[in-house]
């Protein structure tokens, strides 16, 4: 059986389409990945380290 143009043509079009949404789905990954690392680190800088450096201070600021 030979190959004509129309089925080298669909392959073509198949793995095309594969590697669009391959592309996609790694650049939406490393954009929520981004998203996500940005929000733990304003967490961090504006909550959760003011607090635990004045519990830290409290705990090791005794007069005695």
């Amino acid at each position: 059986m030979w190959f004509g143009g129309e089925f080298l043509e669909t392959c073509r079009r198949n793995t095309i389409r594969r590697w669009i949404l391959t592309l996609l789905k790694i650049l939406i990954s490393v954009v929520i990945g981004a998203l996500l690392l940005a929000g733990l680190y304003s967490l961090f800088g504006d909550l959760i380290l003011p607090t635990l450096e004045e519990r830290i201070s409290d705990m090791f600021d005794f007069a005695g």
